[in-house]
């Protein structure tokens, strides 16, 4: 059996991630899996990816207790405009080791693999 090429490991991670944070229906779409690929072919780097996600996170988990619930994140698409948003603007250095430290109890699991890299 043939290794798995770069972008097949990429979207598996990519998809990986998803399903790890927070607030995610916890099941994957057609769509969620052609939007990794599509992130991997415009070379948007891994890190980028988890940090739109840490960022979504933060953004659902810190809202106002008198905010009204938010419905579970149905797929990948939800953080593409996060994604759109740190390309556009790079979050200020040590802002995101902030948002792992203030999300650690929260999801912790996907703090835990934002440190880990591509196999």
């Amino acid at each position: 059996m043939p290794s798995p090429t770069p972008r097949r490991l990429y979207v598996q991670r990519v998809l990986d991630l998803y399903r790890l944070a927070p607030g995610t229906s916890g099941s994957l779409r057609r769509c969620d899996r052609h939007l990794a690929g599509e992130l991997y072919d415009r070379d948007i780097p891994l890190e980028l990816i988890r940090s739109a996600l840490l960022l979504a996170v933060a953004r659902r988990s810190f809202r106002s207790q008198d905010a009204p619930s938010l419905a579970p994140i149905a797929t990948l698409h939800y953080f593409r405009p996060v994604i759109d948003e740190l390309i556009a603007e790079p979050p200020e250095p040590g802002y995101l080791s902030y948002l792992q430290h203030k999300l650690a109890t929260v999801a912790p699991e996907l703090v835990a693999a934002a440190g880990h890299q591509l196999p």
